[in-house]
């Protein structure tokens, strides 16, 4: 190793994430209270003992040349084998402390707060970080190695993955209350083409999944609209734009409360399992390993809490 890079420091190394995090030095200097000239005044330095430099401005943008991407991912590492060290030095106190960051596709983000909450119980000392992302997002900060763990749908089978299924998400199609399928019973997927269906953005792994699973099933819709969120989508629905294909936890509340009905779909629900995923290779911290194992081994407790979201309601057929 080269002796320059052991004198490396931990400031220049958090004003270095600061800047890669904001892309900015004039934000990262606000973010750690300092002078935009310290900051400058530390990456200087820090390109000194790499001997590359770390920042590239291209117009007014600020861009991560190969070193900083580089330097990023050890940094990420150096600062998550120290919160793991503070997790350890918990655990032989007799608790288990620190935090855990979860990357979450947005499908998910309605159940996996509960889900953090029954872990919570057990290990009242620890914190919750998470970021919900569509599926193209998640990948990318699986990539870039930014979270503990990620939880998605559609794990790719092209990269080397750890991942556990612990739960399905049916996806099912819903219509404002007073549409006219509502009363119909035995319908098709190619019944409802002939309505508008409100679509995801093209990053969206629910989107993704309902488009195969049209194409394959020849249920071909001639006008979609693009909305951007799952609320929009549900909005859209009960404003009557059309009909959409949701997961069925995202709309829970408004299938119980009447806002929104589930059509009686033979095709559907879609199942595709939720997994928790991460690297073969990642290091896992001592309150990912704790959170792994829960999801693992808890799946009485799983299934009973999914429960509350699936139990028939008056938007639901029963028996669905």
């Amino acid at each position: 190793m080269r002796k320059s890079l052991l004198r490396m420091t931990f400031r220049q190394l958090q004003v270095f994430r600061a800047v890669c995090a904001q892309r900015s030095y004039s934000r990262a200097a606000e973010e750690m209270a300092l002078t935009q000239p310290a900051v400058s005044l530390q990456i200087r330095q820090l390109e000194e003992l790499l001997g590359q430099p770390l920042f590239d401005y291209v117009g007014k943008k600020l861009y991560l040349t190969d070193a900083a991407e580089a330097l990023q991912l050890a940094s990420a590492d150096i600062f998550g084998r120290l919160e793991s060290l503070d997790m350890q030095l918990g655990d032989l106190r007799g608790s288990l402390q620190g935090q855990l960051s979860l990357a979450v596709e947005s499908s998910a983000k309605y159940f996996v707060p509960h889900l953090f909450a029954a872990f919570r119980r057990q290990y009242p000392e620890v914190s919750l970080q998470m970021v919900v992302t569509n599926h193209s997002q998640a990948l990318k900060r699986l990539n870039a190695n930014r979270d503990d763990l990620l939880i998605m749908s559609q794990v790719p089978t092209d990269l080397n993955l750890e991942f556990l299924p612990f739960l399905n998400n049916p996806i099912i199609a819903v219509a404002p209350a007073d549409h006219p399928l509502c009363g119909q019973n035995g319908l098709t997927l190619h019944d409802l083409s002939a309505w508008p269906l409100l679509i995801r953005e093209a990053g969206s792994g629910t989107r993704q999944a309902c488009e195969a699973y049209c194409h394959q099933k020849r249920a071909h819709f001639a006008q979609t609209l693009e909305v951007g969120s799952m609320e929009g989508q549900c909005e859209g629905v009960i404003a009557g734009l059309g009909l959409a294909l949701l997961p069925r936890h995202a709309v829970r509340r408004e299938l119980d409360c009447g806002a929104l009905r589930e059509l009686p779909v033979a095709e559907l629900p879609l199942l595709h399992s939720w997994c928790l995923v991460h690297p073969r290779s990642k290091y896992l911290s001592p309150v990912a390993q704790a959170f792994f194992a829960f999801v693992r081994d808890q799946r009485s407790q799983i299934n009973a809490l999914a429960e509350r979201f699936a139990a028939p309601g008056p938007g639901r057929p029963s028996g669905s």
